[in-house]
């Protein structure tokens, strides 16, 4: 009787711990949520005030997003924006976190340098790179300049404003790998490599069946997270290309933010968002359940 007592009290005290978190996050996200799925089914306007309490088609906004070729052409924007961002910060960030491994004491004291791009706020990453991109005062146009290159305004060019945000998200986040792959690194057992060594392995041999093995969960992890972070790219887009040119880079979420504040329609934005929210939460279940399951070599 004692035991079961103590586990029901622990229970209850569990519950109510949580239970002020639990309701700060009902306001905060549920609330919000549950006010963002309601419109979606509703023709919202802003010139027609009435039109937020109009159920009698409740699917009218889902039913026009298949035919809606600019938000299918976002979709697939956003699938190439998060497949090179993705692929580039964790290459980058692996080969940078190996790089500091292996130099020890040579790299370990630069590796806090590595991560200052990953802690600015992203508002302030869109305005270095907003000064970095501008041609007049760009000091890569004007190196470019001085060694007779002409390059073309990259924000503005239809074959580089993918690009250009590209590469300025891969600065920002490339450190989150980093940090993620030196802390699996640094617990690798020792034994592992040198056992490889004694049998005749040489560096490349070691990484491929040694130290990949063992970094694969992270990486996995890294991979997914930062996929379900690729989808929030907003600030780097609305300061540095504004979705262009044309809609080059209009991913969706830039996209639902145009259709409520330029058009005016909440309803169908509040879809679209919807749409999107339901996959960054299959995106993040995924990612729970990897970081679950994915456990290094024993």
């Amino acid at each position: 009787m004692a035991s079961v007592s103590y586990e029901s009290q622990r229970r209850r005290f569990a519950r109510q711990a949580f239970a002020p978190s639990l309701l700060f996050l009902i306001l905060v996200a549920g609330l919000p949520t549950l006010f963002l799925i309601i419109t979606s089914l509703t023709p919202a306007a802003l010139v027609n005030p009435g039109s937020l309490t109009d159920f009698s088609n409740p699917f009218r906004n889902y039913t026009l997003l298949l035919s809606d070729e600019r938000f299918v052409g976002s979709l697939w924007v956003q699938a190439k924006l998060s497949l090179y961002t993705v692929t580039m910060q964790v290459l980058i960030g692996t080969s940078m976190a190996l790089l500091v491994h292996a130099g020890q004491g040579r790299w370990q004291s630069l590796r806090h340098l590595f991560v200052i791009p990953m802690v600015l706020p992203p508002i302030v990453v869109a305005v270095i790179w907003k000064l970095i991109y501008t041609p007049d005062i760009s000091p890569i146009y004007r190196a470019a300049k001085a060694i007779g290159i002409v390059l073309p305004s990259l924000t503005t060019h239809v074959d580089f404003a993918l690009w250009a945000i590209v590469i300025a998200d891969t600065w920002e986040w490339a450190p989150f790998t980093f940090l993620m792959v030196l802390a699996a690194l640094q617990t690798l057992p020792s034994e592992y490599v040198e056992a490889a060594r004694m049998d005749g392995a040489d560096t490349i041999a070691v990484f491929w069946h040694i130290v990949l093995p063992y970094i694969a969960p992270v990486l996995l992890v890294c991979t997914l997270f930062r996929v379900i972070d690729s989808i929030k790219a907003f600030p780097l887009i609305f300061l540095l290309t504004g979705g262009g040119p044309g809609s080059v880079t209009e991913v969706t979420n830039y996209y639902a933010y145009l259709v409520a504040f330029n058009f005016g329609e909440l309803g169908y934005s509040s879809a679209i968002t919807v749409v999107l929210l339901s996959l960054t939460v299959l995106i993040s279940w995924a990612a729970m359940r990897a970081s679950r399951t994915s456990q290094p070599i024993e």
